[in-house]
């Protein structure tokens, strides 16, 4: 089983996070260094945001080779409860079509504590309709030794992530972490050639520099997990660059330096790659630490990549819910503002679904009515603070804003923990819906009694609607024609029709602003996007898979 990077972390530091950066602080600072030189133009790693992507939550019955409920329990055999569980975050489930009942209580809201297997295409599609609705770019896919039980199921993540990336218009690559991979130097080179190499036919395959991009992470860490000799690291790196790809390393926090938690005599190894990502999980925890370590480390480090014609990856934590890092956005919106100010390269978000060590950007419970009664987990407002369920993609895809330039930098975080107000409209605005398909309103016909239809020339009551809060960041809309909410009947099979008195799943829909300014439902009900069928002729169904023409309309408040 893949280890988890917090077991090295929190001993290989000779002690905790604040220490070692204190030691560091106190004898070096540094002044903001601006835009560094890059040594890469842009590509679909440098100037870009990736997320780790780990993919290795599987439940009995998914139909997994591992047929374990592999990373969520202690005993794979049994479905995690408060006394086997190797979670400690509870993900927001509302989006999946199929779930798996654990062995927890209810959710505090009455709801069964079902959990999302990795395994299921559709999980990981709504992954990377996640990471498409918040113009989030690529995701590294994490790949343990491949060789033992895990193995048959990481190949066929491997194709899952591939789909979905296709699919959805991100990019993906495959990042391998050699932790206890005891014959690492020559199966890795049997690994790529016989298996993943061939997902580099994938449009959606990461390139930077016209090369395939491929990632090793655990080079130099000074532990029992990662006992590699230099020697060795360096003729795999060289090995990869030879069969033509872009190699980044995931290489120790203070891999500049070889003490702490590298071991002496890497440098030559470091520098051999083309782009360097250092460890940050486990080193800062707050706004301080953040600030500390943009002077101690940040900084010398790009300066190091740009002398020696390497580009840099630094990590941006979401910080551990557990641990209760997050401060509702400001600590992962603070170090969004020292990489840009650094002048960094590329982000690497840790991670976008790790609810091992609670440092996961995927929709998470947001408060107890979400989380099992008897679980002990914190959810996203545990600092009194309400966050919808997918705030950390949210903050997550204006960091890439401003890294990218598309909004100024700036030490204020722009992102609302509940997304009211600005170019959202908050709950209970009244909208009307006009569909790009033919520039016609949407209408509760027949006051209500007929399905939706975009066939009005002017708003008036039957064309307007209530925009509800349907909790995790989504939204239900209540017709004023006879003041029912609109429901995609049928799980999505029939036409919407306002004739619902409460909110479900088939009446919850992600609001999804494109950049035309226009927006997108999505319904929950079967994860399929609202269209205007023919041409807007006839009458408004969730049966799309991606956005076009007609899958768009213009939001009018009134």
């Amino acid at each position: 089983m893949g280890v988890s990077r917090r077991t090295f972390l929190g001993t290989a530091a000779g002690g905790s996070a604040a220490a070692g950066l204190a030691a560091l602080g106190m004898a070096r600072t540094a002044s903001a260094a601006g835009a560094a030189p890059a040594a890469s133009g842009p590509g679909d790693v440098v100037g870009k945001v990736t997320v780790g992507y780990q993919g290795w939550f599987a439940c009995i019955g998914d139909g997994a080779p591992i047929n374990s409920w592999w990373h969520y329990s202690a005993n794979g055999g049994q479905p995690p409860s408060p006394s086997n569980t190797t979670i400690v975050a509870w993900p927001d489930v509302r989006e999946f079509t199929k779930t798996y009942h654990s062995g927890y209580a209810n959710l505090g809201n009455g709801q069964p504590a079902n959990l999302f297997s990795s395994y299921d295409q559709q999980t990981v599609d709504t992954h990377f309709s996640w990471l498409q609705q918040n113009n989030i770019d690529t995701a590294a896919l994490q790949r343990f030794n491949p060789n033992g039980s895990e193995g048959p199921t990481r190949d066929a993540m491997a194709a899952k992530v591939r789909s979905s990336a296709e699919t959805h218009g991100r990019k993906f690559y495959i990042m391998y972490d050699v932790s206890g991979w005891t014959n690492m130097q020559s199966e890795i080179k049997t690994d790529w050639t016989s298996k993943m190499k061939a997902h580099t036919a994938s449009s959606a395959y990461a390139t930077q520099n016209g090369k395939p991009v491929v990632c090793i992470w655990g080079f130099g860490f000074a532990d029992d997990q990662r006992p590699f000799d230099a020697a060795s690291c360096l003729d795999v790196v060289n090995w990869f660059k030879d069969q033509g790809c872009y190699v980044i390393g995931g290489v120790p926090t203070w891999w500049r330096l070889g003490n702490q938690d590298s071991r002496p005599g890497f440098l030559d190894v470091y520098h051999a790659f083309n782009m360097l990502s250092p460890w940050m999980v486990g080193r800062i925890g707050n706004v301080a630490d953040a600030d500390n370590f943009y002077n101690v480390a940040t900084v010398p480090d790009l300066a190091d990549c740009a002398a020696h014609g390497i580009d840099y990856q630094p990590c941006v934590l979401p910080g551990a819910v557990t641990l209760r890092q997050r401060a509702h956005g400001d600590f992962m919106w603070r170090q969004f503002y020292n990489m840009k100010r650094a002048g960094v390269q590329g982000i690497y978000i840790s991670m976008f679904d790790e609810f091992n060590e609670g440092n996961q950007i995927a929709k998470t419970a947001e408060s107890s009515a979400w989380l099992p009664t008897n679980s002990g987990m914190l959810a996203l407002d545990e600092d009194g603070t309400a966050c919808s369920s997918d705030y950390y993609l949210r903050l997550t895809g204006d960091g890439g804003k401003m890294l990218k330039g598309q909004i100024a930098l700036t030490a204020t975080r722009p992102t609302q923990p509940v997304a009211t107000g600005g170019t959202s409209p908050g709950t209970g605005t009244v909208i009307s819906l006009r569909a790009l398909a033919n520039s016609e309103y949407v209408t509760a016909d027949n006051a209500g009694a007929s399905p939706l239809i975009a066939n009005r020339a002017t708003a008036q009551a039957w064309e307007q609607f209530d925009l509800l809060d349907a909790g995790g960041g989504n939204v239900a809309l209540r017709a004023h024609a006879n003041n029912l909410i609109v429901t995609a009947d049928n799980a999505g099979a029939s036409p919407l029709i306002a004739n619902r008195t409460s909110i479900g799943p088939w009446e919850s829909f992600q609001l999804i602003h494109n950049p035309s300014g226009t927006v997108s439902l999505k319904s929950l009900a079967n994860n399929l996007y609202v269209t205007a069928e023919n041409a807007g002729a006839s009458p408004l169904v969730a049966n799309r898979t991606a956005i076009g023409t007609w899958e768009q309309f213009d939001l009018i408040t009134s």
